[in-house]
């Protein structure tokens, strides 16, 4: 029997993110849920993790409205459930800015977890530092009404670029046999939490 089961949060969207990747497990957990489903005997398997450890970590995540249940299966007279990453539908811009503003909320909240966990996942199997293909770049820019739209345009024609590049990359391994490296690419763009007004400050450096 498949089913989709969010229960009513044990704590606000906010902190749940927070919650979500404030452990090494629970990031991990979280890393192999973005990939797909999995009950939490496979989940312990792959981390090398104490089953009983996951499962505690597992239901604290579910609770805390952080992944979904995917799906129930009778093994042996008991249910074996398996759980993924909260799945999005895709919407037009269009459609996204119709959404009533809570949602909005849950809907960065879930894509803001999933970039925090695979970047600590990256961050602690060192994958930062050991390949000079990295690039990490953040500052903040104070821009008018325009340069803010210029700003969306960019980031969508940017993002298009980059799926043409993956299906070029695909299209080369298709004939070549190389194997591909999975990459993390995300892009982010929103008002910051405090405004920075001073003519004297700073921005922190790109790297």
């Amino acid at each position: 029997m498949t089913t989709t089961t969010r229960p009513e949060r044990s704590r606000s969207v906010e902190e749940a993110t927070s919650y979500a990747v404030g452990h090494r497990i629970r990031i991990e957990i979280l890393g192999l849920l973005n990939e797909g489903t999995h009950s939490p005997s496979e989940l312990a398997r792959q981390l090398g993790r104490p089953l009983t450890t996951v499962s505690h970590h597992i239901k604290e995540l579910l609770d805390a409205g952080c992944i979904e249940l995917a799906k129930t299966e009778k093994v042996r007279n008991a249910d074996l459930h398996f759980y993924r990453a909260i799945e999005l539908p895709f919407i037009s811009d269009e459609e996204a800015e119709a959404l009533p503003p809570e949602v909005k909320q849950e809907f960065a909240a879930v894509i803001l977890q999933a970039i925090m966990a695979e970047g600590l996942g990256a961050l602690w199997a060192g994958k930062m530092s050991n390949d000079p293909n990295v690039r990490m770049m953040w500052r903040w820019f104070n821009l008018d009404e325009r340069g803010r739209q210029e700003l969306a345009d960019e980031q969508r024609e940017s993002w298009e670029r980059i799926v043409e590049i993956e299906a070029r990359a695909a299209n080369r391994c298709a004939e070549s046999g190389e194997a591909t490296t999975s990459m993390i690419v995300a892009t982010m763009g929103f008002e910051r939490s405090r405004p920075v007004r001073s003519a004297l400050a700073e921005p922190p450096p790109s790297d």
